[in-house]
């Protein structure tokens, strides 16, 4: 996984893959295209750049944002612009974007698609979002905000995979490595599945 991020590494994980992190070093597109363009844009970045130290591996690239009304809302600058964000996010509808870029190293084989779920907030006061960012980190993530630890107090509900809010839609992974890397044993190397 061309990725630092542990909730990626969990999600795979938890869905019994081998997970090997390594972190790719580049500058990701932040302007001048379509968010999906702009989210597929820097998962093959990722995956490109890692590719050269894994071949003949599956290698996968991922990139996430929070979209509202057509704007990206990346990760926060700091702790104000996350408050920032969470306010112009309460009471309303935004879109979570995934792009993915699957690749065997080595060959030209590759799937590269995006996912999209909506996600209701509900309206957040000043002093429920100051309590928030108190207990989470809201830095590195896409929002200011963490689906995983939310327990019900800033969503309201979703519609579409909850995997992709937290980073990465798992079902829609394994489903493109079964149709797009057909040898009869990838998944199960992966995962030691049949």
């Amino acid at each position: 996984m061309a990725s630092a991020s542990p909730r990626r590494r969990d999600l795979l994980a938890a869905s019994g893959f081998e997970v090997f992190c390594r972190p790719a070093d580049v500058e990701e597109l932040s302007e001048g295209l379509s968010p999906r363009d702009l989210v597929l844009a820097n998962a093959a970045l990722k995956a490109l750049d890692v590719a050269p130290s894994f071949n003949g591996d599956l290698v996968l690239g991922a990139d996430t944002i929070v979209v509202l009304e057509g704007e990206v809302l990346g990760k926060p600058r700091d702790l104000s612009h996350a408050a920032e964000m969470l306010g112009w996010l309460g009471g309303r509808m935004h879109e979570v974007l995934t792009g993915v870029c699957l690749l065997r190293a080595g060959t030209t084989n590759q799937c590269c698609f995006v996912e999209s779920t909506r996600v209701y907030f509900r309206p957040l006061d000043k002093d429920l979002i100051d309590r928030y960012l108190n207990e989470i980190n809201p830095l590195d993530k896409a929002g200011s905000y963490a689906a995983q630890e939310d327990h019900g107090r800033l969503i309201d509900r979703i519609e579409g995979s909850l995997d992709n809010v937290i980073g990465l839609p798992v079902a829609q992974v394994i489903t493109a490595i079964e149709t797009h890397f057909a040898e009869l044993d990838t998944l199960e190397k992966l995962t030691g599945r049949k």
